[in-house]
C-alpha cells in the first residue's frame, strides 16, 4: 500500500484541481483567519464539492467553539475535522460526538515527551498528525504551516501505528521522512507554495510522486 497523502491550505479551485490530478488521498483547508491560507465556507463549500469522490475533504480548526464546529459541518460539510489548537482529550471527545465525524488531531512535538503525550488522545481522536513545534523565539509562528522540522527519530515508538505526519515536508525530503519514521501517511502546506497561501501545481506533482514511491 503506498502512502497516503493531504495536501493542506487549498484555497482555489486550480490548486485543488492539481492536488486531485496529482493523487492526493486528502485535501485540508483552513478555517483561521490569521493564516494566508485561511477560506471562506463559501469557497469551502465548493471545493469539498469539487473533491466529493476523489479525496478526503479536511476542515482544519483551531480551538473552535461549537458555533465554528457547527458552521463548518453545516456549511462546508467536510469529511473530517483536523483540531489543530490546544484541544483537550476531553474537548476533541466532545467535537467528535457533537459532530458526528471523523476527527484528527495535530499535536506540536519536539521531544519524544512530546510524542509520548499523544496517548492520552488515542480514546477521542480517531487520527493523530504530529507536527513540528514552532520554537519559543519563531516570531508571528501559526499553529502549522511554518515549514519547520522536527527531529524524526522521536517517533520511534510510534512506528507501527496509523498517524500523519507533518512539518517541513518537501518534495526533496518526504522521501527521507517516511523511510525513516514509517509514516504511512504524509501532510504538506508550505513545502509545495511558491509564496504563503499560493500553491504550485509542479511542487504538488512532485511531492505526491516522491511520497508515493517511498
Amino acid at each position: 500500500m503506498s502512502v497516503e497523502v493531504k495536501i493542506c491550505g487549498l484555497k482555489t479551485p486550480d490548486a485543488l484541481d492539481a492536488a486531485l490530478a496529482a493523487g492526493a488521498d486528502y485535501v485540508g483547508l483552513v478555517f483561521y483567519p490569521p493564516s494566508p491560507r485561511h477560506i471562506s465556507h463559501v469557497a469551502a463549500a465548493d471545493l469539498v464539492r469539487r473533491a466529493r469522490g476523489r479525496a478526503r475533504s479536511v476542515a482544519l480548526l483551531v480551538d473552535p467553539d461549537d458555533q465554528m464546529v457547527r458552521s463548518v459541518v453545516e456549511q462546508v460539510a467536510p469529511d473530517i475535522l483536523q483540531l489543530h489548537g490546544s484541544e483537550t482529550p476531553e474537548r476533541v471527545r466532545t467535537i467528535k460526538s457533537s459532530s458526528g465525524l471523523t476527527v484528527m488531531k495535530a499535536l506540536k512535538v519536539a521531544t519524544e515527551a512530546d510524542v509520548a503525550a499523544a496517548a492520552a488522545y488515542e480514546s477521542s481522536a480517531d487520527l493523530v498528525l504530529f507536527d513540528a513545534k514552532p520554537p519559543a523565539d519563531l516570531k508571528g509562528a501559526l499553529p502549522g504551516g511554518n515549514g519547520i522540522t522536527f527531529d524524526w527519530r522521536i517517533l520511534g515508538n510510534w512506528r507501527a501505528r496509523w498517524y500523519m505526519l507533518s512539518g517541513g515536508l518537501t518534495p526533496a525530503n518526504v522521501a527521507d521522512a517516511i523511510r525513516l519514521t514509517g509514516a504511512r501517511a504524509v501532510d504538506v502546506s508550505s513545502g509545495v507554495e511558491r509564496a504563503p497561501g499560493e500553491k504550485d501545481a509542479t511542487l504538488i506533482a512532485n511531492f505526491i510522486r516522491a511520497a508515493k514511491a517511498a
